[in-house]
């Protein structure tokens, strides 16, 4: 079943991402131009969602709203 789009990301909200057998969980902090600024939910470490899917989405590449 696919994931969530980029087009219904919001500010606020936690997610995770599946891509190339990596998981991320991260909270989006601000919607950029063509990016997104999230931080990471475990380490607090903060970084541009373009930077992890910049070598391509694997066939795994998924993005699910995480439950509260």
């Amino acid at each position: 079943m696919p994931g969530l789009s980029f087009d219904v990301l919001r500010v606020g909200k936690k997610y995770s991402l599946v891509n190339f057998g990596d998981r991320y969980e991260f909270e989006i902090e601000r919607i950029l131009i063509n990016d997104f600024k999230v931080k990471d939910i475990h380490t607090l470490e903060r970084y541009l969602l373009k930077d992890v899917i910049k070598f391509g989405k694997g066939v795994d590449f998924e993005i699910r709203e995480l439950e509260n």
